[in-house]
């Protein structure tokens, strides 16, 4: 879209997509079977929204499978109205660090899990991805 003044980047070959969305079915085999909630938010699951693990592919080059954490609608729900009115970021309300704390502790928690179960993962880029979990393979 270079005609519009700015570049899209680079998206993954289908080849990299079909290993892609194969990992993405086996870090949402790992994580059911570790009795966690997941879905694959990228397949238009039905359980989208829904708390538990979001698992989707970015289909970007340097992408890779995302696992990112729901909590209730009630809790994230409070926290951006609360971001919306605004805030002093200094002193938080408890419902924003409450909401922070829970998905730093779930991300934590996600990436042990898939380490025991084998995969290379690892905390996402903060700034473009929050406090998701990136997956890129199995441990070798």
């Amino acid at each position: 879209m270079t005609g519009y003044g700015f570049d899209l980047p680079p998206m993954a070959s289908p080849d990299v997509m079909v290993q892609r969305n194969a990992l993405a079915e086996d870090t949402c085999r790992a994580l059911a079977q570790a009795g966690i909630p997941v879905f694959r938010g990228d397949l238009g699951d039905k359980s989208e929204g829904m708390p538990g693990a979001e698992v989707h592919v970015d289909p970007l080059v340097v992408g890779g499978v995302l696992v990112e954490w729901n909590t209730e609608p009630e809790l994230t729900t409070s926290a951006v109205d609360l971001l919306a009115g605004g805030v002093d970021p200094s002193d938080l309300p408890h419902a924003i660090r409450h909401h922070e704390t829970v998905h730093v502790c779930m991300r934590d928690a996600l990436l042990g899990i898939l380490a025991s179960a084998g995969f290379q993962a690892e905390k996402a880029d903060g700034h473009t991805y929050g406090t998701a979990v990136f997956v890129t393979g199995f441990q070798t």
